[in-house]
């Protein structure tokens, strides 16, 4: 309906006289009525939509030959984009407003003698009108929603293919460094540090090639990292087999890198000290429990005694506990294990 229009109402009833009565009083509350001599002509009429200029609301009339209201009724609610529909009843034929307003008629006004007829007509056909106003700006405003929703998500994903890309060229970069430097404690720093920023740049990548741009699924995030982590650490010198059985858990980006954190640097220790003679085995598990995601990191090695201070610089130890603290958890170790055995439980 246009802004400022009188609203167009199309009246269907075989009555003739009343249809005219209909359009006169209508006429008179501010609507423009067309109206139908059957159901059939009403239909037709309804459905040709803009050829007739579009209706804003349609009345039908219960008893009618050939086609009654019920079945012009269905035809019109089964249109594209049809009108609401008022139906008029008599006055003791409460079963059958009932069964219209159950196949989709806004509303129903019973048919008396007399002018209150056409206020109850006209009254019912303002609240109609202002309801399915109401319903097209609702689902206007609804669909603006998604799509601004989806072009934050389309920026959001940009965002993380960029950041991965980002931290792909520092990775590289540091690569370079490492390829200049001699000094082979400085080398396995800077070779540290790469995998630290891989760990990072692996949740970027999985959100944008992933629907969901605020969740990662532990699974699929863990077992690209564990398979870089594999293919940094084992050679034919020294194997090592690094195995993930993971449920399909999904956690905030937040968490995810922290968690990808802290698992490269207990896959990286066990992979450092665990096997000093040769190569071995590197277990990870991730499973959901009482309601956190517990992750382990196990191997079978010379393990670990409980006063060991941390090997190397002692920055990975430092990490694994800032990440952990950012979790609200700490990493436990489990002094049965006859190597390393450490486990991680984070609320989800």
């Amino acid at each position: 309906m246009t802004t400022g229009a009188a609203p167009r109402i199309l009246y269907i009833d075989d009555d003739d006289a009343l249809r005219r009565l209909v359009s006169r009083a209508l006429g008179r509350h501010g609507y423009d009525v067309a109206s139908a001599a059957s159901g059939a002509e009403g239909v037709a009429m309804a459905g040709a939509g803009t050829a007739q200029g579009g209706f804003d609301l349609v009345a039908v009339d219960h008893y009618m030959p050939g086609m009654d209201g019920l079945e012009t009724l269905a035809a019109i609610t089964a249109l594209p984009d049809p009108p609401p529909v008022v139906y008029v009843t008599g006055s003791d034929e409460g079963r059958i407003a009932v069964a219209a307003l159950k196949a989709g008629a806004a509303d129903y006004v019973v048919k008396t003698v007399g002018e209150d007829f056409f206020d109850l007509l006209s009254a019912s056909f303002a609240q109609v009108l202002d309801r399915a106003r109401l319903e097209r700006a609702k689902a206007a405003a609804e669909a603006e929603l998604r799509a601004t929703n989806a072009r934050l998500e389309a920026m959001l994903s940009e965002v993380n293919h960029r950041v991965a890309n980002s931290l792909q060229l520092v990775s590289a970069m540091i690569g370079l460094q490492k390829g200049v430097l001699t000094d082979p404690r400085a080398r396995d720093m800077l070779e540290d540090t790469q995998r630290r920023i891989r760990a990072i740049a692996q949740v970027h990548r999985r959100l944008y090639t992933a629907n969901d741009v605020e969740q990662v699924d532990l699974r699929d995030y863990l077992g690209s990292l564990i398979e870089e982590l594999g293919e940094s650490w084992s050679s034919d010198a020294l194997p090592r087999t690094l195995t993930l059985s993971a449920e399909p858990i999904r956690v905030k980006t937040d968490r995810a890198v922290s968690i990808g954190v802290i698992i490269t640097e207990l896959v990286t220790n066990a992979c450092k000290y665990a096997y000093p003679d040769g190569g071995g085995e590197v277990r990870i598990f991730v499973n959901e429990a009482d309601g956190h995601c517990v992750l382990t990191v196990e191997d079978d090695g010379c393990g670990m005694a409980a006063d060991q201070k941390p090997q190397g610089t002692g920055l990975g130890a430092k990490l694994i506990r800032v990440m952990a603290q950012s979790l609200q958890t700490a990493v436990e170790y489990d002094p049965a294990h006859r190597g390393v055995r450490a486990v991680l439980r984070v609320p989800v």
